[in-house]
């Protein structure tokens, strides 16, 4: 292979990468309206209450009010991730072995 053929190929590869970690994947929930506010909607589904954040950027079609249904889409996306440390390891008496069972 080639070295313009080898650098295509990974530049390529890095692109439909990029689109793919940037295509977050939608959910949707539908319900009545219990509560807006103007950076929340709050959508009654079954015994659940779900409080959706929304902004300026929200396409909205129509005037939405209390008890109308309605279908939010929406993406989940971490705002922050914080690292913890590794799980406990195993101690070293067990030896793989099971604990016996407590006596009653």
């Amino acid at each position: 292979m080639t070295t313009r053929s080898l650098l295509l190929a990974v530049a390529a590869m890095s692109l439909s990468t990029a689109t793919f970690a940037a295509d977050a994947r939608t959910y949707q929930v539908t319900g009545p309206v219990v509560d807006m506010t103007g950076d929340t909607i709050t959508v009654q589904k079954g015994k659940d209450k779900w409080e959706i954040s929304k902004s300026a950027d929200t396409k909205t079609s129509g005037e939405v009010k209390k008890g109308d249904k309605v279908t939010v889409m929406y993406r989940m996306t971490a705002t922050s991730i914080e690292a913890k440390s590794g799980a406990a390891k195993p101690s070293a008496k067990s030896h793989g072995k099971s604990a016996a069972p407590a006596a009653y």
